[in-house]
């Protein structure tokens, strides 16, 4: 058995799957009656619960460890530094991780992750409680850390209802039950509580910007969701906080009532919005790392060029040759927004995970492919700037896409940096269907 098995994995975890449960039926019993979308909280908890486990096994008994693992062990390791000295552990654990390494032994277990990544240790520090609330078991964490990291994407999920309060099935799709986004973003990775945090920040920036409800809370929700996405993996800013933007921009054009007066502030509107996100981004280098403007363009040629050693095992695609400009990057636009979006495909199987992946990417392609036609392409590019949040799902989904694309070349980072996308791309397909039916009074059927 593995090392960071043990017995008390088996003992405990069904205890703590059947506290999920009673937690999700308590909160499902007591809102039901009044927001008749409870009725897939459970549901949704559950599948994220059983993801999480099913990732610790995979990882455990196909992969024969992996991040999911480190990130255990590092954080049960600062976890039991606590018994040994209390003040070690919150310089460690606060302060620089790198100085207090050598207070671990054998007694406390060995961190993996202390001087690779301050983004994979910022990870850790989140865990090191959940860790001790999980007794030091794997699988009970996993459990844990999907009932926390579920409130983002449960946010997310109700924030889309406001403007479309009929797709409660469509959105719990979207939001709880994408194959890709349980398995990769509900156990014990990074993926998690990014995931999540996008899911918070989605359904703050709503209430506090578009809807105009300026709670605490709400600012809090926005400070704290940008700092762990930040923190953890800066490029998802990079597309979230643009899309954000255009998003209160748009909103404001379509609130003005009067024809001439909208068609002279778009241009003017939009213009704003745009400059402020570049500006934002612009002033935010330290912060996104590799990919703060001045970088990111050189990092995707680096990428393109690294694609194809050897090492890659041909797990790998081509978008084909670039260079560092604008013009060059924007040349590869259509392929990277298709590869960050629809692949890996079928043709691209090496391994049954890539497979699951390839399966769900096909469906999601004949559907698109299916409401492009069905819209004539301009009816489709038409709907989506008519509704500010469709709008918005689209453009972060597109520009999300197209920084991985660009930027990632192997499949198996792919299907894992690709989740942020695929809640906001799936309901905008489920909004672009909706908004047809209703203008065009003919039902689409899949």
């Amino acid at each position: 058995m593995n090392p960071l098995l043990s017995i008390f994995d088996l003992l405990l975890t069904p205890l703590y799957i059947l506290g999920a449960y009673a937690y999700g039926y308590y909160v499902t019993k007591k809102n039901i009656r009044t927001n008749p979308e409870y009725k897939y909280f459970t549901k949704g908890l559950m599948v994220r619960v059983f993801g999480a486990i099913a990732l610790g096994l995979v990882y455990f008994f196909y992969y024969n460890g992996g991040d999911t693992t480190n990130y255990f062990q590092t954080s049960s390791a600062y976890a039991n530094l606590i018994f040994k000295d209390q003040s070690d552990f919150w310089l460690g654990w606060l302060g620089n991780e790198k100085e207090y390494i050598f207070q671990f032994d054998d007694s406390t277990g060995y961190p993996v992750y202390w001087q690779k990544d301050k983004h994979s240790f910022f990870v850790v520090r989140l865990l090191i409680p959940i860790v001790t609330l999980g007794f030091h078991t794997y699988f009970s964490t996993a459990v844990l850390v999907a009932c926390i990291t579920y409130g983002g994407l449960w946010k997310l999920y109700q924030t889309f209802l406001y403007e479309f309060p009929s797709l409660k099935k469509e959105f719990a799709i979207a939001c709880l039950f994408i194959p890709s986004c349980v398995f990769w973003g509900s156990g014990l990775m990074k993926d998690s509580f990014t995931l999540s945090a996008v899911g918070w920040f989605t359904f703050a920036f709503y209430h506090f910007f578009i809807k105009k409800q300026r709670n605490i809370s709400y600012g809090l929700y926005l400070l704290i969701s940008a700092t762990i996405i930040l923190a953890i993996k800066p490029y998802i800013f990079f597309a979230l906080l643009p899309g954000s933007i255009l998003w209160l921009s748009n909103n404001l054009v379509k609130k003005i009532n009067h024809g001439f007066i909208r068609f002279i502030a778009t241009p003017i509107i939009l213009g704003i919005g745009g400059f402020t996100g570049y500006f934002a981004l612009d002033n935010m280098g330290d912060n996104l790392g590799q990919y703060k403007l001045d970088n990111v363009l050189d990092k995707a040629v680096v990428t393109q060029k690294d694609m194809k050693a050897d090492y890659y095992g041909g797990k790998t695609f081509d978008i084909g040759e670039f260079d560092a400009s604008m013009g060059g990057v924007l040349s590869k636009a259509p392929a990277a927004i298709f590869a960050g979006i629809f692949r890996p495909g079928i043709w691209d199987v090496k391994n049954i995970v890539m497979l699951i992946s390839s399966l769900e990417n096909t469906y999601l392609l004949i559907l698109t492919l299916f409401l492009l036609i069905k819209l004539k392409v301009f009816g489709f590019f038409s709907l989506i700037r008519k509704n500010p949040m469709l709008l918005f799902c689209m453009l972060f989904s597109i520009f999300f896409a197209f920084s991985v694309g660009l930027t990632v070349a192997n499949f198996g980072s792919l299907v894992r940096l690709r989740i942020p996308e695929l809640p906001f791309f799936v309901a905008g397909i489920f909004m672009l269907r909706h908004l047809y039916e209703k203008q065009s009074g003919i039902k689409m059927k899949f």
